[in-house]
């Protein structure tokens, strides 16, 4: 058993209060809610009660909340899962929230991961991994979507050529337009076709 150790209004919202338990924040709740349930400081309760007196009450309110955010560009689960937990929604009703998304087809992190990779020029797919990665994105879908794309080699030259307008193309330059190249996520083989192009490639590169 635990204990509401504090109800407090939130800043942005004067209708909603941020529920503390233990000490701790646990979760954002309608101040209607909490009157309803006699939420109040003091009172013992198990957090699988707020759980579901949130999933109960406000479980709509979410899904509309994260539909808002989706409007704006497409997000991976884990994007839409912090979203709503900084919102002060407890695990059930995020889970309730994506399993509506999914169902709708609104959440797909698969489809995310092939649009980013279509959409990116400039990386490699190892860049394009670590990105998909930072965003969240499962593993599986990201690995599929990569499976489905091919590093472009006329792409990486024309980044190499960028890198070296105003260089001298020596050996030593034409080197370090190689490891630029590997910055960017570009594979080793992909990197030596490019700078194929711009001068001497042998294998000391």
């Amino acid at each position: 058993m635990s204990e509401i150790t504090g109800i407090e209004p939130q800043v942005k919202d004067k209708t909603r209060c941020n529920v503390y338990v233990d000490g701790r924040f646990y979760c954002g709740i309608k101040l209607e809610v909490a009157i309803k349930y006699h939420l109040k400081a003091g009172m013992r309760i198990e957090k699988e009660q707020l759980d579901r007196i949130q999933l109960e009450t406000e479980k709509s309110q979410a899904l509309d909340r994260a539909m808002t955010h989706l409007s704006a560009a497409m997000k991976t689960r884990k994007q839409i899962s912090d979203f709503l937990a900084k919102k002060g929604y407890t695990q059930p009703v995020i889970e309730y929230v994506l399993e509506r998304l999914t169902y709708y087809g609104f959440v797909d992190d698969f489809a995310f991961c092939r649009s980013y990779v279509q959409s990116v020029k400039g990386k490699g797919k190892r860049a394009l991994e670590n990105d998909l990665i930072k965003r969240g994105a499962d593993k599986e879908a990201i690995e599929a979507a990569l499976s489905e794309t091919e590093e472009d080699v006329s792409e990486a030259a024309e980044l190499l050529d960028k890198y070296m307008r105003g260089k001298t193309f020596d050996k030593q330059t034409l080197y370090k337009g190689f490891k630029y190249l590997l910055s960017k996520g570009y594979g080793y083989e992909t990197a030596k076709q490019a700078l194929q192009k711009f001068g001497d490639t042998s294998e000391d590169n």
